[in-house]
C-alpha cells in the first residue's frame, strides 16, 4: 500500500502543490508592531472598527499574499499612522486562530508625521510601558515587555 501511495504521488509532482493547498487549512496573518519612540514610550491607537472596551491596541494589519511580514509591519503604520518605522526582531507568533495567524515585532520610530486614517483609527498615543490604557487589548501588556503571551510559538525568537 505504501509503494502504490508513493507511486501515486510521484505521478502528481506536476500538480502537488495544488492538492496540498487544498487538502490543508488557509489562513490569514495579522500582523503587529510594538513601535517605541526614542524616549522608550509605545504608540497606541484607538481602533474604530475593534469591539468596545477593546479599541487599544498597537498599529496592525493583515499582509498581502506574498508580502514579507516585516514590510507589512511598516505598511500597516504608515497608512495607520503616517509614521516611518523600522521592524525590529519577532516578539510573538501564534496560531491558534481558527484561520488566522498572528505575528507581532519590535519596531523602531524613524520619523514621518502623525496623521491618523481615520476611517480606521479614532486616536493615537505615545504611552510609558506602564502606563497603557485600562481597555488595552490584553497581549499588549506581555508584547510592550517585549516577550510572548503564554501559549504563544514564540517565546524568544532570534533577533534579526
Amino acid at each position: 500500500m505504501r509503494r502504490l501511495a508513493t507511486r501515486l504521488w510521484r505521478l502528481l509532482r506536476p500538480v502537488q502543490s495544488r492538492v496540498m493547498w487544498l487538502l490543508n487549512a488557509k489562513f490569514v496573518v495579522g500582523v503587529t508592531g510594538v513601535v517605541r519612540d526614542d524616549e522608550g514610550r509605545v504608540l497606541l491607537l484607538k481602533h474604530r472598527m475593534w469591539p468596545p472596551g477593546r479599541q487599544w491596541g498597537f498599529p496592525s494589519g493583515f499582509a498581502r499574499k506574498g508580502e514579507d511580514f516585516r514590510r507589512t509591519l511598516v505598511r500597516e503604520v504608515k497608512e495607520e499612522t503616517g509614521l516611518d518605522v523600522e521592524a525590529g526582531r519577532m516578539i510573538m507568533l501564534n496560531s491558534g486562530f481558527r484561520t488566522r495567524v498572528e505575528v507581532a515585532y519590535e519596531a523602531r520610530l524613524l520619523g514621518g508625521e502623525l496623521r491618523l486614517a481615520p476611517f480606521e483609527i479614532l486616536e493615537a498615543r505615545w504611552c510609558a510601558p506602564d502606563d497603557l490604557p485600562h481597555d488595552v487589548q490584553p497581549v499588549c501588556h506581555s508584547l510592550v515587555r517585549g516577550s510572548a503571551p503564554r501559549g504563544s510559538d514564540c517565546d524568544s525568537a532570534p533577533r534579526a
